[in-house]
């Protein structure tokens, strides 16, 4: 989706969008365009979209209203997004290539303006590489908007909006592409070619690497693959001196359960258990781009779960890099044995000042929380703090979860330091208590179960039903509240 800025309507311009608050139609509209808005009971509420036509130079035009809520709501910013995104939805396969969006008679700041862009951008992404028989009706139509009299300093507050949009569709594209497509190799490409020239420092271990360095747990769960195992670390050095934050992502690119074998039904839906990886891949990309002044590490561990004859086996014991040994009892706790590498490195190798890690980690957090939030755990309630504010202020909400020595014991092994999951109680939270092992003392750490909210099957506020590119805008919002405000 292109953004263009004017100070006045192009010619001919046939579609055109404004954005009015709640209960109070914009200014500058015709007459019967009013009344036709109040006949249909448009109240400005946000994402309601009312549309009209009307003769303008002697040509007809395609009018469009779209409610951004009460103007001093809280939830104010999303809503604007969701202004936006209406307009993407109703649009975007209209037979229109250009929608003017016109912000001369709105009482918008240029931050407002930005996120009603944003929504709509975000709202627009598809993946139709793969669809070669849509009808006209149903191929993307829309090209390019057209912010007229955006309030001064809109394009300056969009260039950082812009940044994180691309940011989220390259999570989102991650996460949509099929596991013949990406894969742990291709994964690292794709991340090659995406931060090509931006000034961000990539590092890729292969398996050879990674077994010197005593990789036991995440190479254990690749072995299975015919896919050889990768861990890429993304560096961005932009705020001086100071110790990095490090943000882990888990990237099972496909998660079969190994030998112990997911149903075949909803199988296919394991193409995205690698969203963490996605989502830390994404989010750096936003703050590389947007060339953010902190200092910030994105390293996700990537591998394939296959059960094949050389894959691990329940009851099998894996030496962990940290020297810890786990007894696996379940080869689809696959998770939790490539993050605790993907965390010992990190740790090991940049001495942040706090680590997050995100992860597809347990179906137990689906049932806890569905698909309204994230869990999060963590050892520092200040990080913890920042965590959940970044959620409410980016809408990738997360809910506080506890972590307790008293859950230790339902992972404790009778031949190996600690089993690689526990009973089906409290299944989110053993899974949890189980990475915080390997955590230094000291380290302050949290850990986003995400599993409920990478992929969606009906659209969201400024989503299409497939990937919703959760956790992109969390670590970025995060990045910018904490690490450069």
């Amino acid at each position: 989706m292109k953004i263009e800025f004017s100070p006045a309507l192009p010619e001919g311009t046939r579609l055109v969008a404004y954005v009015a608050d709640q209960d109070k139609l914009p200014g500058g509209i015709e007459p019967a365009l009013a009344e036709g808005a109040k006949a249909a009971r448009f109240k400005g509420r946000a994402g309601e979209l009312f549309e009209g036509f009307v003769e303008r130079g002697g040509a007809v035009v395609r009018v469009a209203i779209v409610g951004a809520g009460e103007s001093g709501a809280e939830a104010r910013p999303g809503n604007l997004e969701k202004a936006g995104a209406a307009l993407a939805a109703k649009y975007l396969t209209s037979g229109e290539k250009s929608l003017a969006v016109d912000f001369t008679d709105s009482e918008l700041s240029a931050e407002q303006a930005a996120a009603v862009l944003l929504g709509l951008r975000l709202r627009a992404w598809r993946h139709d590489a793969y669809r070669t028989k849509l009808k006209d009706e149903q191929k993307r139509s829309l090209e390019t908007v057209v912010a007229v009299g955006a309030p001064e300093g809109t394009e300056t507050a969009w260039g950082v909006e812009a940044a994180l949009a691309e940011g989220v569709e390259f999570t989102r594209q991650l996460v949509t592409e099929p596991p013949n497509k990406v894969y742990p190799v291709s994964f690292v490409e794709k991340c090659r070619e995406a931060f090509k020239g931006t000034g961000a420092e990539l590092t890729v271990l292969d398996e050879d690497e990674m077994a010197r360095l005593g990789m036991g747990a995440l190479l254990g769960v690749g072995q299975g693959s015919a896919q050889p195992s990768r861990l890429l670390a993304i560096k961005w050095n932009g705020g001086g001196s100071e110790a990095p934050t490090v943000f882990v992502g888990k990237g099972v690119t496909f998660d079969t359960g190994g030998i112990s074998l997911k149903p075949g039904a909803g199988m296919e839906d394991m193409k995205w258990d690698m969203g963490g990886a996605g989502a830390v891949a994404g989010a750096m990309l936003a703050v590389v781009k947007r060339k953010a002044r902190a200092n910030v590490v994105g390293v996700v561990g990537l591998v394939e779960n296959m059960p094949d004859g050389n894959a691990i086996r329940p009851s099998d014991i894996l030496t962990s890099m940290s020297g810890q040994t786990i007894e696996v009892l379940n080869t689809d706790a696959e998770g939790r044995l490539v993050l605790c590498d993907a965390l010992h490195w990190a740790q090991k190798e940049f001495s942040p000042k706090r680590i997050v890690d995100f992860a597809t980690l347990t179906g137990a957090m689906v049932i806890t929380l569905g698909s309204e939030y994230g869990g999060v755990f963590a050892n520092d309630d200040a990080l913890a703090d920042d965590l959940l504010t970044a959620g409410k202020a980016s809408g990738d909400r997360l809910w506080r979860l506890p972590l307790d020595p008293a859950y230790d014991k339902l992972i404790d092994s009778q031949i190996a330091d600690m089993k690689n999951v526990g009973p089906r109680p409290a299944g989110s939270i053993t899974a949890a208590q189980f990475l915080q092992r390997f955590i230094e003392k000291g380290t302050a750490w949290a850990h986003c179960d995400i599993a409920g909210m990478v992929w969606a099957d009906k659209p969201g506020a400024t989503w299409d039903k497939g990937a919703t590119g959760y956790g992109a805008r969390l670590i970025d919002r995060f990045v910018r509240d904490t690490l450069e405000g």
